[in-house]
């Protein structure tokens, strides 16, 4: 049988550097994927803590809420951007980074409001 110019042999090993190729693109996709959620979550709980630690402590003051919710937010790896104090009420924006994502998250807390029975 005389070999042909434009035969198949050789077409596995394409195949398999395509299939190797697609296969690493997912798993970069998922990786960068894993990331941005781990930096959201971080900022988002760093955010909820800071808030709650800044709002328990509203009465000493803004400087010293606000220090204490900084503090907070260093121990979860994350900082606090704004921190602010109305009354009682604490709003805090924390970020977050992970990787090259840098996820911002606001939380605001304050004394609890009875509800009114009907």
């Amino acid at each position: 049988m005389p070999k042909t110019r434009w035969g198949d042999t050789g077409s596995a090993s394409v195949w398999t550097a395509v299939v190797a190729g697609a296969l690493c693109a997912v798993f970069a996709v998922l990786l960068a994927m894993g990331q941005a959620v781990l930096a959201r979550h971080r900022a988002g709980g760093a955010a909820d803590l800071a808030v709650l630690a800044a709002a328990d402590h509203a009465l000493l003051g803004e400087e010293a809420a606000c220090g204490l919710a900084r503090r907070v937010a260093a121990a979860q790896r994350a900082r606090v951007m704004r921190c602010a104090l109305d009354g009682e009420i604490a709003e805090v924006s924390a970020e977050a980074r992970t990787g090259p994502y840098a996820v911002r998250a606001r939380s605001r807390a304050g004394p609890a409001v009875p509800r009114a029975d009907p």
